[in-house]
């Protein structure tokens, strides 16, 4: 029963749909606003400048937002995304190269998913969407403890006309140039130090098209790359409409991947190698590569705050951005939606929440995706020049680096696939990393590594610290929370 008045989301993309699908369960009317007119069909937005670039989840995420709208994938394919489900997988590393069948899913662009889903969404008859609405201040009661609406510039007139919307709830889904940080502390906030991994990172997509013969073969090529060498990374996948994207990627700010058409080609060879290469000749380029640059990837902490206005909430790359490479954005957004769902589900009996609800939601919301945040930061943190500013434990990030880089040596150039699936379980965010950052399993990955390579390190590494490798796990590697990792669904066979 929704007793709880109006929510109003800020921000109409994939973050702000998510979170409009949950409040819609939970508020009696639920308006989401955009600065950007919403496209009539599949087409890249203004406000999304990363929206020609690969988009992805990751299995869970995938699982969860199949739990929201069945039937989404099949929707997906039949406008034209790619079926991925057997088609070849290739994934190569310094260590070696696996190839297998994929599972069933639909290889589409970022503009396909967002209308499919916004479709979805303005389908429910509690959600109003209203674009051209760039927000620019919080409405507050008079003594600034709660938030009560936003105000807007309307941009469907040519003065600079400024609307008020109120609401019970204010939902920041921004993204990445979310205001609200500045807001709070216009409000007299204290706004506590976000963490952030300044990446300098850069990547460059080329749009093609692909023969059949190739479309029937391939779901995903992945070369990954060496930040030791400087080699960065490089992605074939193919999208909607016999369209593949190609996107090369580099951290750390050394160099980054060119957008001259006339040398993107010969790039990608050198990335891809011989055989990959051979197939890039078969496609028909039919846009010119396009750059996309990050300085930094920012994890705010406004959950530590002592004091945090009621009626106000944050969701998306506006709480916690990450390197675009993983494949986290959007899968993190959804972890957080079903987090704060499954949060007002436990409340959902009181016909008014509790006095400070939000602040739980937001403990329950960053515990939910602190794994994601610690897993890209220790592998973005390989590259020469990416710096972190945070409390993380550096000791904990180096140790994790050696500790997967004896998951991948085992499972690339041995072919153990138990360890390629309990690390994909971590690194696809259905298993917490405390699933391989525990004692036994450490011991039994070291033990697994016939060159005594893995021993001789963990040795060294406990000598230097002189102490049980279980209180050096407790003092480097975080605790994470699990209550929201596993889904009641189950995890994927």
């Amino acid at each position: 029963m929704k007793t709880k008045g109006k929510a109003l989301i800020l921000g109409g993309g994939i973050a702000g749909l998510f979170t409009a699908t949950v409040l819609s369960k939970h508020y009696e009317e639920v308006i989401i606003t955009d600065r950007d007119e919403f496209p009539a069909g599949p087409e890249n937005r203004s406000g999304t400048p990363q929206a020609y670039h690969p988009h992805r989840f990751l299995a869970r995420g995938k699982m969860i937002v199949e739990s929201w709208f069945p039937g989404i994938t099949e929707e997906l394919l039949q406008q034209g995304a790619h079926p991925r489900e057997m088609k070849s997988v290739k994934m190569t590393n310094r260590y070696g190269t696996l190839e297998m069948p994929d599972e069933p899913n639909a290889g589409c662009s970022r503009s396909l998913f967002e209308w499919t889903l916004r479709n979805r969404v303005i389908q429910m008859p509690n959600v109003t969407l209203l674009p051209k609405l760039a927000a620019q201040e919080l409405l507050h009661d008079a003594d600034r403890n709660a938030v009560t609406g936003v105000v807007f510039r309307d941009k469907n007139v040519r003065e600079s006309t400024l609307v008020q919307i109120n609401a019970n709830l204010v939902v920041d889904a921004s993204g990445r140039g979310s205001k609200l940080a500045d807001w709070l502390q216009n409000l007299g906030y204290a706004v506590p130090e976000a963490e952030k991994l300044h990446v300098s990172l850069g990547y460059s997509t080329r749009h093609y098209r692909v023969p059949e013969e190739i479309q029937a073969v391939w779901s995903t090529i992945l070369n990954d790359g060496d930040p030791s060498l400087g080699i960065g990374t490089a992605v074939f996948n193919p999208i909607e409409n016999h369209i593949a994207e190609v996107v090369l990627y580099r951290a750390g700010g050394a160099s980054y991947p060119t957008t001259d058409h006339q040398l993107y080609d010969q790039e990608a060879q050198n990335l891809f190698g011989s055989t990959i290469g051979d197939l890039l000749q078969q496609l028909e380029p039919i846009s010119s590569p396009r750059g996309y640059r990050i300085e930094e990837c920012v994890r705010q902490h406004f959950e530590q705050m002592e004091d945090w206005p009621s009626g106000l909430l944050v969701l998306g790359d506006a709480f916690c951005s990450f390197d675009p490479i993983f494949g986290q954005g959007m899968t993190v957004a959804a972890i957080q939606a079903d987090a704060l769902d499954q949060y007002l589900q436990s409340r959902q009996n009181e016909v008014l929440l509790e006095e400070g609800f939000e602040r739980f939601a937001l403990l329950k919301m960053q515990s939910a995706m602190e794994p994601a945040w610690w897993l890209s930061t220790a592998a973005d943190l390989r590259w020469p020049g990416v710096t972190y500013e945070g409390h993380l434990s550096a000791q904990g990030f180096s140790f994790a680096q050696r500790l997967f880089d004896i998951c991948q040596e085992l499972a690339y150039a041995h072919n153990d696939m138990a360890v390629f699936e309990q690390y994909m379980m971590v690194t696809g965010l259905f298993a917490s990393p405390q699933a391989l950052f525990n004692a036994e399993y450490i011991n039994s990955l070291v033990n697994a590594d016939l060159s005594g390579k893995g021993k001789a390190w963990l040795h060294q590494v406990l000598q230097e610290v002189n102490l049980p490798l279980e209180e050096l796990l407790a003092r480097i590697i975080p605790v994470f929370n699990n209550e929201f990792l596993p889904l009641s669904m189950g995890l994927p066979e």
